[in-house]
């Protein structure tokens, strides 16, 4: 399973949610994980500049928008197995 952390640098909400998913993803080391800098693309800006961090699920084109906390991931996940 793949999910993508939409985010900025020198974005201290950013960091948090990095903090998060590092500890999910110990949890759940099936799970992989890309950050990308909506700084690099112009649509990722229009689509993301004020709602970073959001946590995508390529697959299923879902988004968890912050704030969200370790529980709020998990039980994402689990939905997302369950499909």
């Amino acid at each position: 399973m793949k999910f993508i952390l939409f985010g900025t640098s020198a974005c201290h909400l950013c960091e948090q949610a990095e903090a998060i998913l590092h500890d999910v993803l110990i949890r759940f080391p099936n799970i992989q994980l890309e950050l990308i800098d909506i700084a690099l693309q112009t649509q990722w800006q229009e689509q993301y500049s004020i709602r970073i961090p959001v946590l995508f699920h390529s697959q299923s084109q879902h988004e968890l928008g912050w704030p969200f906390n370790e529980d709020d991931v998990i039980s994402l996940i689990q939905e997302l197995s369950n499909d």
